[in-house]
């Protein structure tokens, strides 16, 4: 089974710690999405007339979208690749689009899933972090979707903002437990490069991130989810009893999938390619059928690496009975000495001959999965 993901790349405000691509600017919109219909019609081939499982609605803010514009991806996808039953087709939105009307007009699409970015329910983180809707309005579309029959939802959380104390971090836990969101993802405050956030922090203008409240706040999160019946995963991902992000789970999982639009990416197990991050060099690219990806073959080193980074990531962890019969075995061998010290100091564990990442080990994961990578 296979996905497609569409990058839509527009933004009504830039937040100032995101550093997806995107643009606060609609003037090449109706351009642009003229390209990514070509684009879906001209990458037919890369995924090799797999079964379409999933569609995900990406960006940027997907929910600027027009409810017919969605209509349309949807209908040139239908008659392009092979779609069976759309086992989840997810649509990422700000509350703020989310109006009663909106909701009403995608509840006649095949859009069965929303991903809401609340971010968090206090006014003052949002408006830290430059958000463009306030708390109320993250509270209303919640609710406004459950009403329309939207169920499966999932939300958005940061944690490890300095505006965020530990006590209303539990706040915005409970109350996303309190709205029976069955599915969470949380992420670290993370001060990236060339964002706004980065150069404020630079001159002084906002106080950085302090790493060991993020940390004391992820474990405040792991033990408040689990303990209120919610499956810990994926490093960023809770959910009830069979409410994983299915789209999100088959990229870890290793399954293909195929990225339409500026900067998306695609995966078919032996390539990766990326498109470019440029709105204008997209569209010009597509309408003159001239390249706008670059692209690598994987060797049997890359895919082994990309194997145990993804699989370290899930509570699934990475299964060496499977990886003997896929990559040489003196990879693994050398993966299990270089581990050696994350087991004796119990951020991992090998359980039913499976590698996985303990709660400590989890707030390490990117230093432990970089250590045990082959380089060789």
């Amino acid at each position: 089974m296979a996905g497609i993901y569409i990058h839509i790349p527009f933004c009504k405000q830039a937040c100032n710690y995101c550093n997806f691509h995107f643009s606060t600017s609609l003037h090449y919109k109706n351009d642009l999405l003229k390209a990514i219909l070509l684009e879906i019609k001209m990458q037919q081939y890369f995924l090799e007339n797999e079964k379409i499982e999933t569609i995900y609605f990406g960006g940027g803010s997907p929910s600027i979208l027009e409810t017919d514009e969605v209509k349309r991806i949807i209908e040139v996808i239908y008659n392009n690749y092979n779609v069976g039953d759309l086992k989840e087709v997810t649509l990422e939105a700000n509350p703020d689009d989310l109006s009663g009307q909106k909701i009403k007009e995608l509840k006649n699409t095949v859009i069965n899933r929303f991903s809401i970015g609340v971010q968090s329910f206090f006014d003052e983180d949002l408006i830290w972090m430059n958000r463009v809707h306030n708390s109320q309005q993250a509270d209303r579309a919640i609710k406004t979707a459950q009403d329309a029959g939207f169920h499966n939802l999932t939300i958005d959380l940061i944690y490890g903002i300095p505006t965020l104390s530990n006590g209303n971090w539990i706040k915005n836990l409970s109350k996303a437990l309190d709205l029976q969101v069955p599915h969470i993802s949380a992420y670290a405050l993370t001060v990236e490069e060339k964002t706004p956030l980065h150069k404020m922090i630079s001159k002084h203008e906002k106080e950085n991130v302090d790493e060991k409240r993020s940390a004391a706040q992820m474990i405040m999160l792991i033990e408040t989810l689990i303990s209120n019946d919610f499956e810990h995963y994926e490093i960023s991902n809770f959910a009830k009893f069979n409410q994983y992000a299915l789209h999100n789970t088959n990229y870890w999982k290793g399954e293909k999938y195929l990225g339409i639009g500026p900067s998306a990416h695609s995966f078919n197990g032996n390539e990766r390619r990326w498109n470019v991050s440029n709105n204008q060099q997209y569209f010009q690219g597509i309408f003159s059928n001239k390249s706008i990806f670059e692209n690598e073959i994987l060797s049997a080193k890359d895919q082994f690496n990309e194997w145990l980074m993804t699989g370290l990531r899930t509570q699934w962890g990475c299964d060496l009975t499977v990886a003997k019969m896929k990559f040489d075995e003196s990879w693994i061998k050398e993966i299990l000495q270089d581990a050696e010290p994350y087991f004796n100091a119990k951020k991992m564990m090998q359980l039913e001959n499976k590698l996985i990442l303990t709660n400590e080990g989890k707030l390490i994961a990117d230093r432990i999965i970089s250590d045990l990578m082959i380089v060789k």
